[in-house]
């Protein structure tokens, strides 16, 4: 006898319904539920999001319309009141623990060669915008006549596979959900100049932990110590710099590396930032990097270290071309050289970020 077996049913099939069930009992989560079930209402929201559902409406008319096949997975098709209900009521950590049982499932099947020579952790933080009506979504601040929400994503690149999501309204800064993450030390971390923020650059090497980012065009800085570039690649200057613009020099107090390349692709002069000291300017591996820097340089192993002697530095501020660097304007300046669980979450509107992880609000067809 032949059987078959449709799509959304395969999907269901990576949620095993004991393993669900434990976590149902784990968190108390039916514990005042009174006919539709925990599952039902999974079921229910991941057909709204395969099906790309706008409304309740659509949701329940969809599965009635599938309502003997509905059957087979031991569920009825809710009414809308139901389901609203469900989604305003059912705990939230429920939905965590069956993201985190499912993403664990998958990073033990993703792990593969790393594409980087070098063995520290690679992540990217990057954030996109996604509109939503401001009339349906009152909650979800963003323009005066345009609502959205803001979703913050961490990419472990071992894999390729989310390791942080958080949901914010689209008012909500880049930086802020950034400053609230915490990495483990020798991880690197890719942002976008979106995120440049020197008391969080602070923290992060003060942590061990390594950024790579842009520069931005209007940064002050000393340079301490000019390193050689290798011959016949596309890097134009390392140098080893120190923060000089206003109240810098509190916020981060270390060493920081800049990166000066050539794009070929884009015909552009690229200037990044980084903490690691200990990496050398090459751009072999640049074809593989993935994310908020995609085409861009990475930064791989070298012995140099800056020199621990006081050095007669260079004050530069970046023109507004972003292609050639200005005049420096050289100033005596006596510098040292110093020695430089997974979770899914959101936001509720009008809320900061918590430490402890909240599941995406149901406005967003996320439950």
């Amino acid at each position: 006898m032949v059987r078959f077996s449709s799509m959304f049913s395969q999907l269901l099939k990576l949620f095993p319904r004991t393993e669900f069930q434990a976590l149902v009992k784990r968190t108390h989560a039916e514990r005042h539920a009174r006919g539709f079930t925990c599952w039902g209402q999974f079921v229910a929201m991941l057909f709204c999001q395969l099906g790309r559902a706008h409304s309740l409406r659509e949701i329940c008319g969809g599965l009635r319309s599938a309502e003997g096949k509905l059957s087979h997975l031991g569920i009825p098709a809710p009414s809308r009141s139901t389901l609203a209900y469900a989604n305003e009521h059912r705990p939230w950590q429920l939905y965590r623990a069956v993201f985190q049982e499912l993403l664990g499932r998958c990073q033990g099947l993703a792990q593969g060669r790393k594409k980087f020579r070098f063995k520290n952790k690679l992540v990217s933080l990057d954030s996109s915008v996604i509109d939503l009506c401001a009339t349906l979504f009152d909650w979800a601040k963003f323009r005066r006549t345009k609502g959205a929400v803001k979703l913050h994503l961490l990419l472990d690149h071992d894999g390729y596979l989310p390791s942080v999501a958080v949901i914010t309204e689209g008012k909500r800064h880049d930086i802020r959900v950034a400053r609230q993450l915490r990495f483990e030390a020798g991880t690197i971390v890719v942002i976008d100049r979106g995120y440049n923020d020197y008391e969080w650059f602070g923290r992060l090497t003060a942590d061990g932990v390594f950024f790579v980012t842009r520069l931005k065009d209007h940064a002050v800085y000393a340079v301490v110590e000019r390193r050689p570039v290798p011959e016949r690649s596309d890097v134009v200057r390392d140098e080893i710099i120190r923060l000089t613009g206003a109240d810098a020099p509190s916020k981060c107090p270390h060493l920081l590396r800049r990166v000066e390349v050539d794009d070929p692709d884009t015909k552009m002069r690229l200037v990044f930032l980084t903490n690691h000291l200990k990496f050398g300017a090459t751009d072999d591996d640049r074809r593989h990097l993935q994310g908020p820097l995609a085409d861009r340089v990475v930064l791989q192993g070298s012995e140099a270290e800056p020199q621990g002697q006081d050095v007669r530095g260079d004050e530069c501020q970046r023109p507004e071309a972003p292609a050639v660097d200005g005049p420096d304007r050289h100033a005596p300046a006596q510098v040292h050289a110093a020695a430089g669980p997974v979770c899914l979450v959101a936001v509720e509107p009008g809320r900061l970020a918590a430490d402890e992880s909240v599941h995406a609000s149901r406005s967003v067809g996320l439950a």
